[in-house]
């Protein structure tokens, strides 16, 4: 019977190989004939429609075509900002383009700095005499910030808008380590460098309370003065200081307390939206593939840009993106794998680039990974070639280690940087065995023997030494900033500590060089590398497009009508499957953390927009649960 079992094994194992394979083929046949198919579509004199059915961020993450087809195509879409911003400025002055449509009804979110930028390019689409509509079922604060910009910005009836603030509570494990019995071992330099709390405490320091205050005061500073700009009218202050009442004082109507408070400009569902934007269109004359696509005239984004590739004409500025997580290894892109960049870098760097620009929008990671990407960067200035560095919504621990080769550095008053410090976490688990009766004795030849033990325990010895490992890649961090910032390491001591600052703040401090965006940083990438009144151009150093990859994700796309919030009780349920994403993420950083690491807490004082786009259960409670009980 054993040996028929095992037959029967192999034989499903067998199956179940040639059934993927089998589904493999058919894709890779479905692909090739479509890859023999133009590519794109055509541009409709109408509106620029832009649907937003996802999240945008500085790098989209590498799609595994695998786990799309297993997971059912759950995949939140991404869309990178740079692409966002490009389209609509290209719509400001093209001709066939009469209106731009921004549909936010699944819009997952942002981080500030990038939906600024956004809206800024919406602005000039504005200046350009061309009219902008938003529409949502609901808006949150990314939504608001957007729709701010807006010539007309329309709600349905059955929702509304508001503004929460950035900020919200992180997990600390020092309780459920108790309660299990692990053993914590911390190592840390710096007052400030909170992303260890969260394993030996159960509440923010006075430290990490202070810093955590002074980036989220920063942020929201901005985004109100951003929403004051462009609404001078709004009555934000008044809608959030009292959003209860405010809501009562219009009938408990999300939608019209929205609209009185200046944030919504009308109210109507998607079939008036859309007769409204058909108005100042007209109405489609060509076939679209999508049966729920509007009627009105409109061109959609990926067909844009299709239509409109950048050209690459004149010098050649690089520019190589550090976005998400600072690894070791090859991850990414989405994630910033120090042997992926470095060998981006190595490889382009005498490819006649005149400049390199490094644009980074990370909150750090490992020391080794990030030490890794700085040297490769270092090279080039070796090699006589300008490196100028551009931060974008963060560029914090490991974030600002890379940014160490810059000549100049540019960074946005919303910026969170600096957290100049390093830590290592090792748990042991010698007391949840002595719970369960389980002991440790042996013989050792050294102090180091057998060590570090997390069975057993640490000796003193190692103890020591994993301490002062970590204090001398601090001393190493302040000296390779002194460096580069003309400061001594005990002048960069006193501002670092591991405390965070704003990018204004930065300045002042020496850690910055100029407020100013990507754009900003490229045009004076140019200027040193001496192209003059020249024409310039800017290579992104990146892997080539996996075709495939991107052709399963637009066959599985469409999977994520559950990501909607059509209501208020919806965004409550939404978020809570985002925030149990979070911390089952962030429990895993916890255990799986390897090496010294350079990782900024207050980073992660907004929504990781990322976590979302999990497979499914990834993020759920019985996942959470799970990994508490030590079952997953």
């Amino acid at each position: 019977m054993r040996f028929a079992r095992k037959v029967w094994k192999l034989l499903v194992a067998v199956k179940d190989a040639l059934a993927l394979l089998f589904l493999l083929a058919f894709f890779g046949v479905i692909y090739a004939a479509l890859s023999a198919r133009p590519v794109g579509g055509k541009v409709e004199n109408g509106a620029l429609l832009l649907e937003l059915d996802g999240t945008v961020v500085e790098e989209k993450s590498k799609v595994d075509p695998l786990q799309l087809l297993t997971s059912g195509g759950e995949q939140v879409h991404e869309f990178q900002a740079r692409d966002v911003e490009r389209a609509l400025r290209l719509a400001a002055s093209d001709k066939r383009i009469k209106a731009v449509v921004l549909d936010l009804s699944r819009f997952m979110g942002g981080r500030y700095v990038h939906l600024h930028d956004i809206g800024a390019a919406i602005d000039e689409v504005r200046k350009a005499g061309k009219p902008v509509l938003t529409f949502a079922n609901l808006y949150a604060d990314d939504g608001v910030q957007l729709a701010a910009h807006a010539s007309e910005a329309w709600v349905d009836p059955m929702g509304g808008a508001f503004v929460a603030g950035p900020g919200g509570n992180l997990q600390f494990y020092k309780g459920l380590f108790d309660k299990y019995g692990v053993n914590a071992h911390v190592y840390r330099v710096g007052t400030y460098k909170s992303a260890v709390e969260p394993y030996m405490r159960t509440d923010l320091s006075p430290e990490a309370r202070e810093d955590f205050k002074l980036i989220l005061d920063s942020q929201w500073n901005a985004l109100r003065a951003e929403i004051a700009k462009a609404r001078p009218r709004a009555q934000l202050d008044r809608m959030v200081a009292d959003p209860v009442g405010w809501n009562k004082a219009h009938g408990n109507d999300m939608a019209e307390a929205a609209k009185a408070a200046g944030l919504i400009d009308r109210i109507g569902d998607q079939t008036e939206f859309e007769a409204r934007v058909e108005k100042l269109v007209g109405e489609t004359t060509i076939g679209h593939s999508d049966k729920d696509a509007p009627d009105y005239a409109h061109t959609g984004l990926a067909t844009w840009l299709a239509a409109n590739p950048v050209k690459g004409e004149g010098a050649k500025i690089g520019v190589v993106t550090i976005a998400g997580e600072i690894v070791d290894g090859e991850a990414g892109p989405g994630t910033a794998g120090g042997d992926r960049i470095a060998a981006l870098l190595d490889e382009n760097r005498e490819e006649g680039m005149k400049a390199l620009v490094v644009r980074i929008d990370s909150p750090g990671g490992s020391v080794m990974a990030s030490e890794r990407i700085r040297r490769a960067i270092q090279r080039w200035r070796d090699a006589k070639i300008p490196v100028v560095v551009s931060m974008g919504s963060m560029a914090a621990s490991g974030g600002y280690w890379v940014s160490t080769p810059g000549q100049r550095v540019f960074a946005e008053p919303a910026t969170i940087t600096g957290s100049i410090g390093v830590f290592a976490f090792v748990p042991s688990f010698e007391k949840t065995l002595a719970d369960f009766g389980v002991t440790s004795d042996g013989v050792r030849s050294t102090p180091l023997a057998g060590q570090p033990d997390i069975l057993g325990g640490f000796t003193p010895e190692v103890e020591a030494m994993l301490q002062g490992s970590v204090e001398s890649i601090y001393g190493k961090f302040l000296g390779i900033v002194g460096k580069a910032r003309g400061k001594t390491p005990q002048q960069v001591d006193a501002i670092a500590q591991g405390r965070v600052w704003p990018g204004a703040d930065g300045q002042r401090l020496g850690l910055v060089d100029q407020m100013g965006g990507l754009d900003d940083a490229l045009a004076y990438a140019a200027k040193l590398g001496g192209v003059g009144n020249g024409k310039w151009q800017a290579v992104y150093l990146e892997e080539p497009e996996d075709s495939f990859s991107a052709f399963v994700q637009s066959m599985t796309s469409g999977s994520q009508e559950q990501a909607a919030a059509y209501d208020f009780a919806g965004l409550v349920a939404q978020r809570q499957r985002l925030q149990m994403a979070q911390a089952v993420a962030r429990l895993d950083g916890v255990l799986g953390a390897q090496g010294v690491q350079a990782y900024c807490l207050a980073c992660a004082a907004g929504p990781d927009y990322r976590a979302v786009a999990k497979p499914a259960g990834e993020g759920s409670t019985v996942a959470m649960l799970a990994r508490l009980a030590g079952w997953k």
